[in-house]
């Protein structure tokens, strides 16, 4: 049952789009995985970016709730949310000196601590309106596509 995950196009489709809806990885990792697995080069870019964006309105218009309703609800889990919080105001130096050029770079390089979910965060931590800020992370994502489409390409050609 779980071998259409590897074995059919919609199946590694799907686990593609899965593994860069992920923070952290994001499609730095989703993208080269969908490569790897033999996905076609444009269905894999379809997956790494449409799973990296979709978590990006949600995060843009919801976090502050969900870190306010954390902390109340969960006193424990104060330390965790302020250490979320934190690391985004960190982040956000850039954007608020750069503004939406800072967030497209923020989006677009691909090292751990950038990306789409770390860019929504700042942006709604900031109190950007989904409306500015969502153009901005989407150019980031295509950007950050390219750029691991290179490296991805670059390594399998090394090999």
């Amino acid at each position: 049952m779980i071998s259409w995950l590897t074995d059919t196009v919609i199946g590694k489709f799907t686990m593609t789009f899965l593994i860069s809806m992920l923070p952290v990885v994001e499609l730095r990792l989703g993208l080269p995985y969908g490569i790897a697995i033999g996905l076609d080069y444009p269905l894999a870019l379809l997956a790494a970016i449409a799973g990296n964006l979709l978590p990006a309105p949600f995060i843009i218009l919801f976090i502050k709730n969900v870190l306010s309703f954390l902390r109340r609800s969960f006193p424990k889990l104060d330390g965790f949310v302020s250490s979320i919080e934190e690391r985004a105001h960190l982040k956000s130096e850039m954007v608020t000196k750069y503004g939406q050029i800072g967030l497209c770079l923020l989006v677009a390089i691909p090292l751990p601590g950038t990306g789409a979910w770390t860019g929504s965060l700042v942006a709604a931590l900031l109190g950007m309106q989904l409306k500015s800020a969502m153009p901005v992370i989407v150019l980031g994502v295509l950007i950050a596509a390219a750029i691991m489409t290179g490296v991805t390409f670059g390594v399998i050609h090394l090999f």
